[in-house]
């Protein structure tokens, strides 16, 4: 209200980020945070709103979440072209419910990739066929690219099609001999107690925070003769008599002896870790979210969880603040030149906003 003219000016509300809605994007980023760092599924987001006093519907929730998640897609694809472009590569695989057929949730995975930049994405893929892979990550590897993985077939028939070098994981393997303890707890015990000594020449290195060429020959020094004599060990067992080909421990035998050369890679690649645990921690997100949120109702929806969860994951290992990440980008993305729509990855958002990120108008109020 203007007092000189007594005229009543009422501006028109701000354009907001997403198309065709005025939510402040505090609250989107809100709710995404709330549903994929927290877990709360929509409905308990928008119980929790009804609750305070805020009449919302919920279809309108879920269409905030989409639209918000779609303006990150090109982040996430800049994303997984850095980690392709990685020299060495983690790799799994893990479970979820997507999209329906006939009243019943179809099975699905996200197939979590680790780059060496510490960065990680969740593409998702209807199926667990070895085809997967391959449309994860290209035919055509970096230079001198390493793949590394559990045992799976289907990342051994990606190494052999793309020629890169692929390397097992110790911490699947010691899983093998755990969870044949009752079967065989003698031999079980000298297996997990020769890992032990693997895991303990690896902290060593940690420690003294050996890098290149000196952690490469600590490894050929210290972690080769153990090597050797776990393999020796392992052939020696098979020359017991009794040992039946489905008792547990024969298999956990097998799939080590099964799989030396790729357990033996790290030896002379100190680049290489000697195990997936890195991915293993930044994949909990999904089964956590799961817990909650226990399918998706569409395949595009899990391909959304893929999308955000890749980002936020990626905030942690860069110890960047996922809500102040989410309103930045989601305020930016459109305007920013796509040429450069790498800036806006977690990894290197830090570098060039995150001494200054964008804010909401609501916080500006607030200030």
């Amino acid at each position: 209200k203007h007092i000189e003219a007594q005229t009543i000016s009422c501006p028109a509300a701000p354009r907001g980020v997403i198309e065709g809605s005025r939510a402040d994007i505090s609250f989107a980023a809100g709710m995404l945070i709330d549903k994929f760092v927290y877990h709360q599924p929509l409905y308990r987001q928008h119980q929790k709103l009804d609750h305070n006093g805020i009449r919302v519907s919920r279809p309108w929730l879920t269409q905030i979440a989409k639209a918000g998640i779609a303006l990150l897609e090109p982040i996430y694809d800049s994303q997984f072209d850095s980690i392709r472009a990685s020299r060495v590569i983690a790799m799994d695989e893990t479970a979820i419910k997507a999209g329906h057929d006939k009243g019943k949730m179809k099975a699905a995975y996200f197939w979590p990739v680790y780059g060496d930049r510490d960065e990680v994405c969740f593409p998702f893929f209807t199926s667990r066929s070895h085809e997967c892979v391959v449309n994860a990550l290209g035919v055509t590897p970096a230079t001198g690219a390493v793949l590394l993985s559990d045992g799976y077939a289907a990342y051994a028939s990606y190494a052999k099609k793309t020629g890169l070098t692929h390397a097992q994981c110790w911490a699947h393997t010691r899983r093998e001999f755990f969870e044949a303890q009752a079967a065989d707890p003698d031999g079980a015990a000298k297996a997990l107690e020769q890992i032990g000594q693997i895991y303990a020449i690896e902290q060593h290195i940690r420690d003294h925070k050996l890098s290149g060429q000196a952690k490469r020959e600590h490894r050929l020094d210290h972690s080769k003769p153990v090597l050797d004599v776990f393999f020796d060990w392992i052939d020696r067992q098979f020359q017991r008599h009794g040992l039946l080909p489905g008792n547990p421990f024969t298999r956990a035998l097998t799939y080590a002896r099964e799989r030396r050369a790729g357990l033996e890679v790290f030896l002379t690649d100190p680049d290489v870790p000697v195990d997936t645990n890195h991915l293993e921690r930044a994949l909990r997100v999904i089964p956590m979210g799961r817990k909650n949120w226990l399918f998706c109702w569409t395949e595009l929806g899990a391909r959304h969880v893929g999308i955000i969860q890749s980002l936020i994951a990626t905030c942690r290992l860069h110890g960047v603040d996922p809500y102040t990440y989410l309103v930045d980008v989601l305020q930016r993305v459109s305007q920013h030149p796509a040429s450069r729509v790498a800036e806006l990855t977690p990894r290197l958002w830090t570098q060039h906003f995150g001494d200054d990120p964008l804010r909401s108008d609501l916080y500006k109020i607030g200030a």
